[in-house]
């Protein structure tokens, strides 16, 4: 099939709720792109506005960290997404493959994350869904944040397209404060990366459950298993650190662009060390940054009322 008279696709490398996306060729530039195609969604009125919202929103990031839009436009009554054809697989298909990642890996990986996050924060965009699927390699092993689908503007409240109180995004990435239906900021991306590089270390998601509801549960109440308790190679810096990254409190985590920071330094190989002294005004004293003795810094948080219910 021909696309707009240039775009000839060959074959589905992948397909969601929203879309399916094709291996394609652009005959007029000569080059391989991807092109996301939007499937009939007749019982939904807002599927064309998110889908044009994807975009806007990805259009507006030009970075090596980010999949690049290429082309958007209609045809045959269907709207379509041209970007920039990943070669490498997703993270999701390389833990299948190859289980927990080095952590000198997985730390290089959290800078690439971390820097494309950041550039869509000062953008003013939140992905909200970050999760193994959706962070892509190239074939020289650089990571791209994809799927922009449900990402919101924050300074635009009309921009979310979801009803008031539902949950978008995959539960075993989603941070507390979403858990209770609040509005993502850009603190729930860094919860959500913290979560996938828990689980490219140790092989799990840092919290588990039969149900999706059970997981918010645990976003909201639990504490992680330390993940030296399931590598011991790893170093205490690095378990400091990433237990940062899921803290309750989005005023507790750093900013991806102190993530970037942290990881492109290489801190992750020394000694603890407590999150930047930014934070100290978020309602913790210094003494709450120090680290607290072994027995109890892991505690959970607090009990919170119940999660609102995930959007179907």
């Amino acid at each position: 099939m021909l696309i707009a008279g240039r775009y000839r696709l060959r074959d589905t490398i992948g397909r969601g709720a929203m879309g399916e996306v094709w291996r394609a060729f652009d005959e007029t530039l000569g080059r391989p792109v991807a092109v996301k195609l939007l499937l009939p969604h007749d019982s939904d009125p807002t599927a064309s506005s998110r889908f044009r919202l994807e975009a806007q929103t990805a259009g507006r990031l030009s970075h090596p960290n980010v999949v690049g839009v290429l082309d958007f436009g209609e045809f045959e009554g269907r709207l379509f997404l041209v970007m920039e054809l990943v070669d490498g697989g997703s993270l999701d298909g390389l833990l299948s493959a190859s289980g927990p990642l080095s952590a000198e890996r997985v730390a290089k990986i959290a800078a690439q994350a971390a820097v494309g996050l950041a550039l869509a924060h000062r953008q003013g965009i939140v992905h909200r869904d970050i999760k193994p699927a959706n962070l892509l390699l190239s074939a020289d092993d650089t990571l791209k944040i994809g799927d922009f689908g449900i990402a919101r503007f924050f300074d635009d409240p009309n921009s979310a397209l979801t009803a008031t109180g539902q949950i978008v995004g995959t539960s075993l990435y989603l941070a507390p404060e979403r858990a209770l239906g609040r509005t993502a900021g850009p603190a729930s991306d860094v919860y959500s990366l913290g979560c996938v590089l828990y689980q490219l270390l140790t092989g799990r998601p840092p919290f588990q459950a039969d149900s999706p509801l059970a997981v918010l549960h645990q976003h909201l109440d639990a504490a992680p298993v330390p993940p030296r308790q399931l590598r011991t190679d790893l170093s205490p810096a690095f378990e400091n650190y990433l237990l940062g990254l899921l803290a309750k409190e989005p005023e507790s985590r750093p900013t991806a662009d102190e993530v970037a920071d942290w990881f492109g330094r290489g801190s992750w190989r020394g000694a603890p060390e407590p999150l930047p002294v930014a934070h100290q005004g978020h309602g913790r004293s210094k003494q709450s940054l120090a680290p607290a003795p072994r027995s109890t810094r892991h505690a959970a948080a607090p009990a919170r009322r119940a999660p609102a219910p995930p959007a179907r």
